[in-house]
């Protein structure tokens, strides 16, 4: 048997159904299977290891899911078919009305699809469950899940609707609804072979097709060869090739409670909320899209412009006077340990700006994490504005396999210069042994305010320059100050370090002046 649970941290679950405009405001309820293996695929390419979860294994499991009997689904007694109403700018003063449908659930009401009769062996069963961890949200990028296996309930309230028919009585109750799955990869190969004949497309013996006319070119590029491409075409590609439904899926009709998705609510009298920080959830990552990005030693630029952009959107969806505070860093007392949040770089190869990693020890709030969902864009410099695209939430353990900045080692590297946050004395300068010991002194100092727990910092060393993109970066490359006024910076100059722990700790690692904007930022040495 296998079941999986979804629940909606945020309380909402949007997606549209395939044949249904979205100012029609429907809700595709359940979360289908082709919907379900999308998400899936999408996780193995953004956020596994190939080597360690090769791709011939992610097409056996989703074959096993495919090819098995449907599944049976358990939905939430609580689900709410709610929406909102937004005026999208147009040119001039026009506005466009558009509705936000969603399914509003109770945030520990989960929705389970299981296969009663489906068993799947160890490396398949560790895939899933890999999959499963990472997967950030299911449907549009604001239904922020928490996916796990779990115990397949008894209670299946949406069934195959061959299945819903009372064999005793012969009574049928419910309503049909027709959900989507993906054709087995058989089925797929011999549809697609009849849709080439069709379409007049003769494909060579390795496969490559000859000189094709602009329609046969649209079409042969939403039918891949590979099945788990097929799966994952853009829906984009597909509706303008002229599919009324996904050439790979297949439709299976279900028959799920009259009052499914309910439109009223019962009245209920609420006491007060007192928001507390989700100190499951830490940190966020999201891909920086524009050219030309920015580069590394743009550092604390880019930092400063991403905390902006989140204040701006806070003001807007929360009001000026409800800012979380563990992202406007404000009022948080004087025992603060650093647990609000930071906004930092997350460099490629190149040394390009490519993603940003926003981290909060101290746990992100349902509000924090909301505003963060609806970021969009960030200001760099004076050209266009440079989009964003949220990866998902989670600890920073999650993203150990898709950015050097978190991790555990050690032995940490700089990836910006770090500037230390407090003035050294005359006594402190005048040898480079007595300044390498203060400057150990204040790292010391300022790591142990983060907590009396951490192992200490053994020892540093300078580094001459650090590799970025093919160039030797040292401090005065970087721009390393910060654009409030009036900020006391004891140094201009930075340095560019390697620390060595007493034992192994876990990132990411920020520290100095400005390190919450991506100065003084460490990465997990290779060689550790």
């Amino acid at each position: 048997m296998l079941a999986i649970a979804f629940t909606f941290p945020a309380g909402r679950y949007h997606a549209t159904p395939w044949d249904r405009h979205v100012n029609e405001a429907d809700v595709a309820w359940p979360p289908d299977l082709w919907r379900i293996t999308r998400a899936l695929i999408a996780v193995w390419y953004r956020k596994l290891d190939p080597v360690r979860f090769p791709r011939e294994r992610l097409h056996e499991l989703l074959a096993c899911l495919a090819q098995a009997e449907p599944p049976s689904f358990r939905l939430p007694e609580s689900a709410i078919h709610a929406h909102s109403r937004h005026y999208m700018p147009g040119k001039g003063p026009k506005r466009t009305l558009v509705f936000d449908a969603f399914a509003r659930v109770a945030d520990d009401d989960p929705v389970v699809i299981a296969w009663p009769r489906l068993a799947l062996d160890a490396p398949q069963t560790e895939l899933l469950d890999a999959l499963l961890e990472n997967l950030g949200f299911l449907g549009r990028a604001e239904s922020w899940v928490d996916a796990r296996r779990a115990p397949a309930p008894v209670d299946f309230n949406c069934v195959p609707a061959a299945e819903s028919v009372n064999r005793e009585t012969g009574e049928v109750t419910g309503e049909i609804v027709r959900l989507m799955a993906p054709n087995t990869p058989e089925t797929y190969r011999a549809f697609r072979s009849g849709e080439l004949e069709a379409a007049g497309i003769q494909l060579d013996p390795a496969g490559r097709p000859p000189k094709l006319k602009p329609d046969q070119k649209k079409l042969l590029t939403t039918l891949p060869d590979d099945w788990v491409n097929a799966i994952g075409v853009e829906t984009g590609e597909l509706q303008a090739a002229g599919w009324s439904a996904p050439p790979c899926a297949r439709t299976v009709s279900y028959r799920r409670p009259l009052h499914a998705l309910r439109t009223t609510a019962p009245k209920v009298v609420r006491k007060p909320v007192i928001v507390r920080p989700n100190t499951a959830i830490t940190s966020a990552r999201f891909s920086l899209y524009g050219k030309p990005l920015p580069r590394i030693e743009d550092a604390v630029r880019t930092g400063e412009s991403l905390r902006a952009a989140a204040m701006g959107r806070a003001k807007r969806l929360l009001g000026p006077d409800a800012l979380p505070n563990l992202l406007s860093g404000h009022d948080l007392g004087e025992h603060n340990r650093h647990a609000h949040a930071f906004w930092l770089p997350d460099p490629n190869e190149r040394g390009e700006i490519e993603h940003v990693f926003v981290h909060a020890p101290g746990g992100l709030s349902s509000e924090a994490m909301r505003v963060l969902n609806a970021l969009q864009q960030i200001r760099h410099g004076e050209g266009e504005p440079l989009r964003l695209m949220l990866e998902g939430f989670g600890t920073a353990s999650q993203f150990d396999r898709i950015t050097r900045l978190t991790g555990e080692g050690a032995v940490w590297r700089s990836v910006t210069p770090y500037l230390h946050p407090w003035h050294l004395k005359k006594p402190e300068i005048r040898t480079p042994e007595a300044t390498a010991a203060a400057i150990l002194g204040q790292l010391r100092r300022e790591w142990c305010a983060r907590g009396s727990e951490l192992p200490d910092i053994v020892d540093i060393r300078e580094l001459p320059s650090i590799q970025h993109g093919g160039r030797a970066l040292r401090p005065l490359h970087f721009h390393r100050f910060r654009r409030k006024s009036g900020l006391m910076q004891p140094d201009a100059l930075g340095r560019l370090l390697e620390l060595r722990f007493a034992q192994p700790v876990r990132g990411p690692i920020a520290l100095g002046f400005a390190c919450h904007f991506g100065l003084g930022l460490f990465v997990l040495a290779p060689d550790a």
